[in-house]
């Protein structure tokens, strides 16, 4: 039986999938973690915090405590690539089907291979700074670049070089490579999520292209380009929409989403972009939703894979909103900017 979300919700469209019971104790586990994350109180404390040092006083009682009430930005750095780490391995020993865990591990290669791309095409030394947790090990990118011998990365990854670097020389733009690579992200996740049956995935993936292609159109609409795209063709809404969006002006784009999930993002993202001329509003609405969708998933699955890749994914985001926020303290941003982007302003 699939789990769809209550009829008439925001996120009506969205499928949670079935049940898998051999699942039971990584659900019961993912909901047990899921509950020690930071609250919004304590996101809303170091936010209006006064100083840098302040803020990490804010984490003072949980997991991220620092030794010393002034680390630096590196020691910061250091301890939540540490607590990501120790997060992804935690995801890897609950996960039972190797298939699906090396899907949501293949983000961290996509994220390698655009790295590596760009150190390449900007004549940059090709580094071994790799993440090791994708399901490609992270000392492959330094050596297959160097020899020029792609053959050794599985089929996905060589799909990535091959459409990266013929779209980068097009034209020698570099976001060129990120959208190219994101192309071939999109279409390969949802390709596998599809053929492993898991329509948790497959929403997600949808979601993530719907949500992605909202911002490509509202950011060529604000640089007033003449693109039409590139718009990724894996999301559940058609392609076309979007370039219409860019023939609209700004009051007439949530009329024109008003049929989808996403209309009220579209509206409180464009409304936010006119007047303050950024996409920070709009960013929170889309984390908003996903995070979302991660909750429903520990709350309607009581045995699956779901509620663990949820978890996962929450975790990853608590993790970018703590250094979010102390990078932001750190260089004297007002608190009011720091609470629009994490989407806790007052609406």
């Amino acid at each position: 039986m699939n789990t769809c979300l209550a009829q008439g919700s925001t996120y009506s469209g969205f499928v949670v999938g079935q049940e898998d019971w051999r699942y039971t104790f990584a659900a019961a586990k993912a909901r047990t973690l899921a509950t020690k994350l930071l609250s919004k109180s304590v996101l809303l404390d170091m936010a209006n915090s006064q100083s840098f040092e302040h803020a990490v006083e804010c984490l003072s009682g949980s997991e991220f405590a620092f030794n010393t009430s002034n680390p630096t930005m590196q020691e910061v750095e250091s301890m939540l690539l540490e607590k990501r780490k120790d997060a992804r391995k935690e995801f890897s020993d609950l996960m039972i089907d190797e298939p699906l865990k090396n899907l949501v591990k293949a983000r961290n290669d996509f994220s390698n291979m655009r790295l590596a791309i760009r150190r390449v095409v900007t004549d940059r030394a090709i580094g071994s700074d790799y993440s090791g947790e994708g399901s490609v090990p992270d000392s492959i990118f330094g050596e297959v670049f160097e020899q020029e011998n792609y053959s050794e990365f599985p089929a996905y990854l060589q799909e990535a070089v091959e459409a990266a670097v013929l779209a980068y020389y097009e034209n020698k733009d570099i976001r060129q490579i990120d959208n190219a690579i994101s192309r071939v992200a999109s279409e390969y996740y949802l390709s596998q999520a599809t053929e492993l049956k898991c329509e948790y995935l497959c929403s997600l993936a949808r979601i993530r292209a719907d949500l992605g292609n909202i911002k490509t159109m509202l950011r060529l609409k604000f640089l007033e380009s003449e693109d039409r795209g590139p718009f990724l063709a894996t999301g559940s809404i058609n392609t076309d929409m979007f370039v219409h969006g860019l023939d609209l002006g700004y009051d007439g784009l949530a009329q024109l989403f008003y049929p989808t999930d996403y209309s009220h993002i579209v509206e409180a993202g464009t409304a936010y972009l006119v007047k303050e001329g950024s996409f920070l509003r709009f960013e929170s609405l889309c984390d908003k939703y996903l995070w979302n969708c991660y909750k429903e998933a520990l709350a309607q699955i009581t045995a699956g894979p779901q509620p663990v890749m949820a978890y996962a994914c929450m975790k990853t985001m608590e993790i970018r909103t703590i250094r979010m926020i102390l990078t932001a303290k750190k260089n004297h941003l007002t608190s009011k900017l720091i609470l629009d982007r994490l989407g806790l302003s007052p609406e």
